[in-house]
């Protein structure tokens, strides 16, 4: 048989208990993408395809890998991602702590006179309870609910920092290999320009040429040597740049020169997936969603502010008008003292807290979705790259192929004088500039595949 007085503890216990667990944060729903479902000139029967893959299996080169490996070691950028979680997620134990009671050891003292002119002691020693907040309406809960998203917001961007790190890592040593290139070529170019300038200057001293054709030739080689002076600045730019990242200096083996044109593949194949794949992929976008529900779990608390706040400060110890009499028998007591506060007038200052996280809510959905539109944005552009960079390729090494063979034309002609020493320098001109289009399309090709493997999600992995 259950006794009156247990089943109604029992009943507090219970209401107790459902008061706690309540809560007005609003039932989150995953905002639909603003995108289409498929990328452009992808078929309909389209389906996900598996890029989550280490950046370590994704980039084939040893030297390129060792040197990403010393900027995720080095790079501060990343270091300061790291940092400010770390922070965050102190940030939310403190928000965690607050659910529970703080119990402190509470010592004090007084002496002051009395009326009859003697001194009246008081000392007390004990646990005290400070203004503990007893839960009841889930504004403790729901801002340690924000907390925890902010904290996994912020673990998504230091994801997000490494990914951008290692794609523009490889992004800026392609750089470099592609200015090496460019520079040894225009070497070889200004030496073969300067050949042309002494001997067209030899034979208009002779009265063999004209004054045109000097004047070409030494239009020419001046351009050549501007090219040198710009290749030679944008590899120094390179250098520095990866140093940044790298964090350190960079050893020169790291650095040293691989033919643009190279048949090893530097780089894993980058198979696209679906639009909906980024959202479990790319981690600004998770990031971007963890924001959203720490807003949306803010409005929770701003709701309970229209609530009563209940809190409890207690106290158990020993208390005497005698410092020797603390702990003796008959001197231990405790004291319990709840309030409750129910907000009656505050000039709107809820209704305006409540405004806010319901924009800061607004404000966030529109993030989100702007993360996951330029992220289709950044896969569209990938993939259109990969589709015509190819292409653009294999055209500009069949029109350097034809250029070579005019030019060795053209100064075949020429020695034979068949054919004057304009046609030889315009030649010239032309196969320089197709070589230098050849590479710059090498790079591009090879810094799209780095582009689609980021914007896909892809190199954050350990």
């Amino acid at each position: 048989m259950i006794h009156l007085p247990t089943l109604r503890r029992s009943a507090l216990t219970v209401a107790a208990l459902v008061l706690t667990g309540c809560s007005f944060i609003p039932i989150y729903e995953r905002p639909v993408a603003p995108v289409p479902m498929l990328f452009p000139g992808q078929p309909a029967n389209a389906v996900a395809a598996e890029v989550e893959v280490p950046w370590q299996q994704f980039v084939a080169d040893a030297r390129l890998r060792e040197l990403i490996t010393l900027s995720l070691a080095n790079n501060r950028d990343l270091r300061l991602a790291t940092l400010n979680m770390e922070q965050v997620r102190a940030q939310f134990q403190i928000r965690r702590a607050d659910q529970f009671p703080t119990l402190n050891l509470a010592a004090s003292g007084s002496r002051q006179p009395t009326a009859s002119g003697g001194t009246s002691s008081s000392y007390s020693v004990g646990l005290a309870l400070s203004s503990w907040e007893i839960d009841f309406f889930g504004r403790i809960a729901s801002l340690k609910e924000a907390a925890l998203a902010q904290y996994l917001a912020s673990e998504e961007a230091r994801r997000a920092v490494q990914t951008s790190l290692v794609a523009t890592v490889a992004s800026t040593w392609l750089s470099l290999q592609a200015n090496e290139e460019l520079l040894a070529l225009t070497q070889r170019t200004l030496k073969t320009r300067d050949d042309s300038l002494r001997l067209t200057r030899l034979r208009f001293d002779n009265g063999a040429t004209s004054a045109l054709d000097l004047r070409l030739a030494e239009s020419l080689t001046a351009a050549a040597q501007a090219a040198l002076a710009q290749q030679q600045r944008l590899r120094a730019l390179d250098r520095n740049a990866l140093t940044l990242l790298v964090g350190q200096a960079v050893p020169e083996a790291l650095l040293a020169t691989l033919p643009i044109a190279s048949e090893q593949p530097l780089f894993g194949a980058v198979p696209a997936g679906l639009p909906s794949d980024l959202l479990t992929r790319r981690a600004d976008i998770r990031q971007a969603e963890q924001q959203l529900i720490a807003a949306n779990a803010s409005i929770g608390a701003a709701r309970a502010a229209f609530f009563p706040r209940i809190s409890l400060t207690a106290g158990l110890g020993s208390a005497s008008s005698e410092l020797s009499g603390l702990f003796k028998g008959g001197s231990w007591g405790f004291t319990l003292a709840p309030q409750a506060l129910l907000p009656i007038y505050d000039a709107g200052r809820n209704q305006a807290g409540l405004a806010s996280a319901q924009a800061g809510r607004d404000i966030a959905v529109a993030q989100y979705e702007r993360a996951i539109q330029i992220a289709f944005r950044e896969v569209a552009d990938a993939l259109a790259g990969r589709a015509t960079l190819g292409d653009e390729l294999r055209a500009l090494q069949a029109q350097a192929t034809a250029e070579a063979d005019r030019f060795r034309l053209a100064e075949l002609r020429y020695r034979n004088g068949v054919a004057s020493f304009l046609d030889v320098l315009d030649a010239q001109r032309s196969l320089f500039a197709v070589q230098q289009s050849l590479a710059l399309s090498q790079l591009a090709l090879q810094q799209n595949q780095v582009a689609l493997y980021r914007a896909l999600g892809g190199g954050w992995q350990e």
